[in-house]
């Protein structure tokens, strides 16, 4: 599946949004790839999901042995990944503003990890997610997205494979275009999910 194969998923599942918008990061975007809406098609998250799983294979020499992924965004897609690759998927969560392991998951010490993310951006929760990942005991072999918006240039401290690079610029408050500063953003993500 080559970039233009992945756009046209996220464009016909109608989830390539332009306006402003303020990413779970706290940068402000034009762009928002809403990942929910590929996911909602397990026909369309399975060829995505399985495109990334080949991607990896080739990639990464190290046998996976369980998928972490952080909730919300990453949950589908770990699961799928692990599904892909033939293993269990467990997902963290936010407790207190720390990721932590609950509803009785393990990641057994020493075993190979895949962290599977949907988007990564600056890299703060896929960071945050595989220091989480090491301090369960877990050996983190390599970090997955559906997208990498930095489009190469987020170092999250392990190999990160993407199915897609796109760099879409992303600003800091202080830092907006004019046409951004003259509209409201609008906050898609999910890191301040009410309860």
């Amino acid at each position: 599946m080559d970039k233009q194969d992945v756009l046209k998923e996220f464009r016909e599942a109608e989830a390539l949004l332009e306006g402003h918008f303020l990413l779970s990061s706290g940068l402000h975007s034009e762009m928002y790839l809403q990942c929910a809406r590929v996911l909602m098609d397990p026909e369309r998250a399975a060829r995505i999901c399985a495109a990334l799983a080949d991607k990896i294979r080739t990639i990464i020499e190290q046998k996976i042995d369980i998928v972490v992924s952080p909730a919300m965004g990453g949950v589908v897609v770990g699961y799928e990944m692990g599904r892909q690759l033939g293993v269990n998927a467990i997902f963290t969560e936010r407790m207190n503003s720390k990721f932590e392991l609950r509803r009785g998951f393990e990641i057994p010490k020493g075993a190979n990890v895949l962290m599977a993310e949907d988007i990564v951006t600056t890299g703060l929760s896929s960071k945050e997610c595989i220091q989480t990942i090491n301090d369960y005991g877990g050996n983190v072999v390599a970090a997955s997205c559906l997208i990498d918006r930095s489009n190469g240039k987020v170092d999250v401290g392990v190999p990160l494979v993407s199915l897609m690079g796109l760099e879409i610029p992303a600003y800091s408050p202080d830092n907006l275009p004019e046409h951004l500063q003259a509209s409201e953003a609008i906050k898609p993500g999910s890191r301040d999910l009410k309860k």
